[in-house]
């Protein structure tokens, strides 16, 4: 049965940097999670930070350096997670993953620019590309009629 990765704070689980969740309520999300082929991850807990924590944001991706709004480089702990979620995606055989749009970590297509102004650009969060790297799909929230129709066409016995 094919698995799909899903950020925890979208399944519910208060691990936001600010203590809170993303829950979201799909009825085929439910129906997923019901029959086990939902794999929660939340790569900033993941590699180590704690919950609430400060905002984080990437600030230059070569090399990458991702600091906090205090200043405080949160790298080391970034990377971890992303690591970390690869191989949970790996040991959990997912075909494809949701993830938290507009996230450092989870953001599949766009995230804050470093600047803590709220500016988007177009790029993706460190887990992201990680997954993407290594040929694990990502959608994010706002996407989810292209996961289902992804995981009916192309992950095994959907």
């Amino acid at each position: 049965m094919a698995k799909v990765l899903v950020s925890a704070c979208l399944m519910g689980a208060k691990v936001r940097y600010d203590g809170r969740d993303n829950l979201l309520n799909h009825p085929v999300l439910e129906r997923w999670h019901q029959q086990g082929r939902l794999v929660a991850a939340c790569p900033e807990t993941l590699g180590g930070l704690p919950t609430p924590r400060a905002p984080a944001e990437i600030q230059t991706r070569f090399p990458i350096l991702i600091t906090t709004d205090a200043d405080d480089d949160v790298t080391p702990e970034f990377l971890s997670g992303a690591e970390q979620t690869l191989e949970l995606a790996r040991d959990h055989d997912c075909c494809c993953a949701l993830m938290k749009a507009r996230s450092p970590s989870c953001g599949n297509q766009e995230i804050y620019d470093g600047s803590f102004s709220g500016t988007l650009t177009t790029a993706p969060g460190v887990a992201a590309d990680e997954l993407l790297r290594n040929g694990i799909p990502v959608f994010n929230e706002h996407q989810i009629d292209e996961l289902i129709e992804f995981v009916t066409q192309y992950c095994k016995a959907a």
